[in-house]
């Protein structure tokens, strides 16, 4: 038996893992296209062509890390168990996300007020922040997803104890995943020749994320943890099965519209980034549907993890005037800031 809480007990936990979710869900997705755009930085044609793609989130990036501060925060306040859990079992690569963000976020700055040989080693420092950032959250993931080494209640597994092949193929699968939310980002935001080249990534990059997608989902049930085995138990898999065959459909979807447009035909600009955001909700529904009950499989359910009710009822009220607040700026600011972003535009 997984819980014998009933009442706030058993509701608070799960309402909580919803916030943190979300929270989680909407930093990949809105950050992810930030990191996408430094990690095809290599890919720019000049320095201009770096500036009019770093140009089209100079506005609203730095407003996107809030969730990831949400996430972070809400895990430790609702979960302080599975908070102590990854800090003290995963502190390498979660060091190794911070210092990207941090070098991508210094890099993003100064590259605009830099010249010559300095710009061009920001320019360097943002990609590099942003690939570092990416493939540390993926390895991050996977360690929860594949299971912590534990022995007595403590994490047992040492330095290096998270560290596996299927850690390194979801790091990768991640850079690549955000490289294709940068692609869409570009497609929306821009016109020319950085739109043109931003549909021809679009295409190899969806193909590589879904095959990804696939070896990661192919792993998950030979795993310890024995994530994702409940899809092929009895008849889980038919009221499941709408997750992967709708990803499928929507990398259909995409491949479609990311192409450059038939007989004098406008392709449509928005769809490409909306379906790879499909792609990622998808994703992260299907991880979800896989791993619950369990906060930090296999040995941490949601309501093992979980500090009292009366201090998750406490810091819910805080949530309740603070999440508005946060979805309305974030809204705020893409409407202000909507629309194409043309090469002579800047913000810096």
């Amino acid at each position: 038996m997984l819980t014998t809480a009933d009442g706030a007990a058993f509701w608070l936990p799960v309402a909580w893992l919803g916030v943190i979710g979300f929270g989680v869900l909407m930093y990949v997705l809105l950050d992810g296209f930030v990191l996408g755009l430094g990690i095809l930085a290599p890919l720019s044609r000049d320095s201009g062509q770096l500036d009019h793609m770093m140009n089209t989130a100079a506005p609203i990036w730095d407003g996107n890390e809030t969730w990831l501060v949400l996430g972070g925060a809400g895990l430790m306040a609702a979960f302080p168990r599975a908070y102590a859990l990854v800090l003290s079992s995963l502190y390498l690569p979660v060091l190794a996300m911070l210092l990207g963000l941090i070098f991508r976020g210094v890099a993003f700055e100064f590259r605009f007020k830099g010249r010559g040989v300095a710009r061009r080693a920001w320019g360097a420092a943002f990609s590099l922040g942003s690939i570092v950032a990416a493939f540390s959250q993926g390895v991050i993931l996977a360690a929860l997803v594949q299971g912590l080494p534990m022995q007595g209640g403590q994490y047992s597994g040492g330095a290096w104890g998270w560290f596996s092949p299927f850690a390194v193929m979801t790091g990768v699968a991640l850079v690549g995943g955000y490289a294709l939310l940068g692609a869409g980002w570009l497609i929306l935001k821009t016109e020319g020749p950085l739109h043109e080249q931003a549909r021809g990534w679009a295409r190899p990059l969806m193909v590589a994320v879904l095959a990804f997608m696939g070896l990661v989902s192919a792993a998950l049930p030979y795993l310890d943890s024995r994530v994702m085995a409940r899809w092929f138990e009895g008849s889980n898999f038919l009221w499941l099965a709408p997750v992967p065959l709708l990803t499928l459909a929507v990398g259909w979807w995409l491949w479609r519209d990311a192409s450059l447009g038939k007989g004098g035909q406008r392709p449509h600009d928005a769809r490409p980034f909306l379906w790879t955001l499909a792609l990622f909700a998808l994703g992260f529904a299907g991880l979800l549907l896989g791993i619950w009950p369990y906060l930090v499989p296999p040995h941490l359910t949601v309501w093992g993890a979980a500090s009292p009710p009366e201090s998750q009822g406490f810091v819910m009220w805080g949530l309740v005037f603070l999440l508005p607040l946060i979805l309305g700026y974030t809204a705020w600011s893409y409407r202000v800031f909507r629309g194409k972003v043309t090469v002579d535009a800047g913000y810096h």
